[in-house]
């Protein structure tokens, strides 16, 4: 064998050697990274929160020395395919190698959460379910509207969910500027959740109705905005959801015939912290407010409550009637009479007692 083919063959060993040396030397880092952190002795509870991101996880497991390296376990998670995690507090030990880890994070039943049942009925005012809020949670009633009116808040919202307008929620006039949004509907809410939490709860509800209606919404020759303030007129004026998609078809052919809307409903909300009893929103038309439709054509400025899936379907599919008033027996049934024209709304009117 000649001298050159003899180095040739050593130069060729020992670059195995090396390689050798660099696969086990990976193998046993990616062993080490991968395993347990200890015997199991040692217990944490690791909590995530809403919207939390993995890399905020990885580095509270880091923290708790459950994992041995933030950065490790993010690329051990890629082979593994997306690991799911879900809101809640899991109780974890050092004995959980990586794999074990990721496969508890991945099972919702393991998230446990201390959580509250709130519900909020259709047609409440934000401002009360500012206060149904701070009951059950650690925020007062002020701050949660603050939360609710702040400019950067509103901006990053209005990022995040299309049917939310900037410009259109965004009004000086407003009360409270969520107002319509707030979706009613009984929630299980982490006690610890944020502000920032709670209002994307309710409003990735409203996501999910609006979702549904997504084609109706963008048919209709009003914006998700008008909708929603038309809703909430026709949520407060109806007694029962069977009248909706009527008492709806009233406003659509009042505002298709240029005829002031003329609720008495949008004059409470005109009243605002001075509205205690119905009968001051009939007796004081003459309040000065964009949201009074008596005196300001076409719709109110802004929803004037927070209404819920009947109402938007009975905007979105009203009934088909030449109908321009309605009226409802308040001393009795509640039941709502319709009429074609002023007079005869006005027989129906003495004939029910409503003093007009």
């Amino acid at each position: 064998m000649s001298k050159n083919k003899g180095k040739k063959k050593i130069g060729l060993i020992g670059l195995l050697i090396v390689l050798l040396v660099i696969v086990v030397t990976f193998f046993v880092f990616c062993l080490k990274n991968a395993s347990a952190c200890g015997d199991g002795s040692k217990q944490e509870t690791l909590i995530v929160h809403e919207g939390e991101s993995f890399n905020d996880v990885l580095s509270d497991l880091e923290k708790m020395e459950l994992i041995h390296s933030q950065r490790f376990a993010k690329i051990f998670s890629k082979t593994k395919g997306d690991v799911s995690y879900y809101a809640g507090q899991y109780q974890l030990n050092d004995g959980m190698n990586l794999q074990e880890i990721f496969a508890y994070l991945s099972n919702p039943s393991n998230a446990k959460v201390d959580s509250v049942t709130i519900t909020i009925p259709e047609g409440k005012w934000a401002k009360e379910i500012a206060e149904i809020i701070a009951q059950n949670f650690d925020y007062t009633k002020d701050d949660i509207i603050s939360y609710w009116n702040d400019e950067n808040t509103l901006r990053t919202l209005c990022d995040q969910y299309e049917f939310l307008n900037f410009d259109e929620i965004n009004k000086a006039e407003y009360k409270i500027k969520l107002e319509g949004y707030l979706y009613p509907e009984t929630y299980s809410i982490p006690t610890e959740a944020s502000l920032e939490e709670i209002t994307k709860i309710l409003l990735n509800q409203f996501d999910c109705m609006y979702q549904e209606y997504k084609d109706d919404f963008n048919n209709s020759s009003y914006s998700v905005h008008q909708i929603v303030t038309l809703a909430s007129v026709v949520q407060f004026e109806s007694g029962y959801a069977s009248d909706m998609p009527t008492i709806a078809s009233v406003f659509y052919n009042r505002l298709n015939s240029d005829m002031m809307l003329q609720s008495s409903v949008t004059v409470c909300y005109a009243l605002y912290d001075d509205f205690s009893d119905p009968q001051d929103c009939e007796v004081q038309t003459d309040i000065d407010s964009p949201y009074n439709t008596y005196l300001y054509s076409g719709l109110p400025v802004g929803p004037i409550l927070n209404p819920g899936k009947e109402a938007f379907d009975a905007v979105l599919h009203p009934a088909q009637t030449d109908y321009y008033y309605f009226a409802a027996d308040i001393h009795g049934d509640g039941k709502v009479y319709y009429s074609r024209t002023y007079d005869e709304h006005m027989q129906i009117c003495e004939q029910l007692n409503l003093g007009l």
